[in-house]
């Protein structure tokens, strides 16, 4: 897992069937090891840009959902109390 802040949405008009319906926002690495680094991750719980938030990766991201594994390889899972310091 990963903690990072959600800086801008990420829209894709064209995308395979099984992705309709998500919401996907860019999101920048704020741990120590990789500070900086950018991913496109799938919001699942509401979260929103200046968020703070717990992002899980690989293919424990697609598992997610009960129904089917999705192509996705990083989810919002969590978001961070702002009174939370690293």
């Amino acid at each position: 897992m990963l903690a990072a802040k959600l800086v801008d949405n990420v829209w894709a008009t064209r995308k395979i069937e099984s992705l309709n319906g998500l919401k996907f926002m860019l999101a920048e690495v704020i741990d120590a090891e990789a500070q900086g680094q950018r991913l496109i991750v799938v919001d699942l719980i509401g979260a929103g840009i200046g968020d703070r938030v717990i992002i899980c990766q690989g293919s424990s991201a697609g598992r997610i959902f009960e129904d089917n594994v999705l192509p996705i390889d990083a989810a919002v899972i969590g978001i961070i109390d702002e009174d939370c310091r690293f």
